[in-house]
């Protein structure tokens, strides 16, 4: 919002030497009206002083966090290098955006140059800080001048992620701590074992290197990896939520935050997962690297409902992950009736919505289901939907 050029004193006393010489007219007092024009020129000299002066200057942010989750604290330094005839004073604040909460003002000019304020996240997205703005006003407090100077500096603002319970070690087929291995077969030449050929084996997996090297007849012999999988999958379908434009859903939020923290607390047990949505498009890989991790939370700073949603066993394909999570909003009944684990060892169904008899109805497909309350606990939510597992496969 942009300042009037004269301060409520300036405007106050330019109309009292308007009035003053309206009454020296109508008065015939001379004294009143060189009282008047005293009055009219104070506040004219005030914009001149003010204005007249050029201004310019650099501003560089830094933020303590690369990535700001919702509810986290971090510290952004401003370093601000103003060049100007003389050192104003006057006030310094930061333009800050919706997504993220702070006190960013203070007194100018610094010692130094350099300025700081904290912000916490409020909500998710990508945004902006700035530009910074410089308020100063003459001595008199007449006449006020609002500059802004440098650019603005992106920030991420990702979901909240909370500290989930670990899943059951007997957990399937796939377990990550179990470290069972899945049916990838034949990647690449660390998978290749090569063994004396027997009776029966096709002349076609015969090792020539390894037979060269060892002077008998050698074969290749394809070992699986000790890979364990999962899968996490956000229903963002259009049809689940309601659409609210730009106002917050605090139902989608949870969503998302419990997407984040199932993945990365998964991560952790030692799974290889897989972050998709309804329609199959993949919003990230954890393959426990760090940098997977930023990449994911980056990705689930900016979704939102859209698009339609497909079937869960054609979105997890030919092979079954082991932990499967999937996390929706509107869950009718009859959709729970028809939905699938898609052969998961371990389906975990988490809905905001769900129909009166829709978690009744999955629990019967196999699914252990729990209703995403956006204003409870999701670490309690989580381990109200951790049972003993056993295989399941409808």
């Amino acid at each position: 919002m942009r300042r009037r050029p004269l301060t409520a004193r300036g405007v106050g006393l330019f109309a009292l030497g308007i009035l003053l010489v309206i009454a020296a007219n109508v008065f015939g007092a001379p004294a009143l009206l060189y009282v008047g024009v005293l009055l009219l020129i104070l506040p004219v000299l005030a914009l001149i002083a003010v204005h007249l002066p050029h201004r310019s200057g650099e501003v560089t942010r830094v933020i303590s966090t690369d990535l700001l989750a919702v509810g986290q604290a971090s510290r952004v330094a401003v370093r601000f290098d103003l060049r100007a005839f003389g050192i104003p004073r006057g006030i310094w604040r930061d333009i800050l955006p919706p997504a993220v909460e702070g006190d960013a003002t203070g007194e100018y000019p610094g010692e130094t140059g350099a300025l700081g304020y904290d912000v916490t996240g409020v909500r998710r997205g990508v945004s902006s800080l700035g530009p910074l703005v410089l308020r100063t006003v003459d001595p008199f407090g007449l006449a006020q001048r609002e500059q802004e100077f440098g650019d603005t500096r992106m920030i991420t603002v990702v979901p909240e992620v909370t500290a989930l319970a670990s899943l059951p070690t007997k957990v399937g087929a796939a377990g990550g701590t179990a470290q069972t291995r899945s049916s990838r077969l034949g990647q690449g030449s660390d998978d290749l074992i090569p063994r004396r050929y027997a009776a029966g084996d096709s002349m076609r997996r015969i090792h020539w290197r390894a037979t060269a090297h060892r002077g008998d007849l050698m074969v290749r012999q394809e070992e699986e990896e000790a890979s364990p999988d999962a899968m996490v999958v956000l229903d963002r379908a259009a049809s689940r939520w309601d659409q609210r434009g730009n106002q917050l859903d605090t139902g989608f939020e949870a969503a998302v935050s419990l997407c984040a923290s199932a993945a990365l607390r998964l991560m952790q047990d030692g799974y290889s997962v897989d972050v998709v949505d309804a329609g199959g498009t993949l919003l990230g890989a954890l393959r426990g690297h760090e940098d997977d991790r930023d990449s994911l939370l980056a990705a689930l700073a900016t979704v939102t409902p859209r698009g339609e949603g497909r079937d869960i066993r054609t979105i997890v394909g030919g092979a079954a992950p082991g932990p499967l999570v999937l996390i929706l909003g509107r869950l009718p009944d009859d959709d729970a009736a028809r939905l699938s684990t898609a052969g998961a060892a371990a389906p975990l169904l988490f809905a905001v919505e769900p129909g009166p008899t829709a978690l009744a109805a999955a629990s019967a497909r196999g699914w252990h289901a729990a209703t995403l309350d956006p204003g409870a606990d999701l670490s309690e939510i989580w381990h109200d939907a951790l049972p003993t597992f056993g295989v399941s496969g409808v």
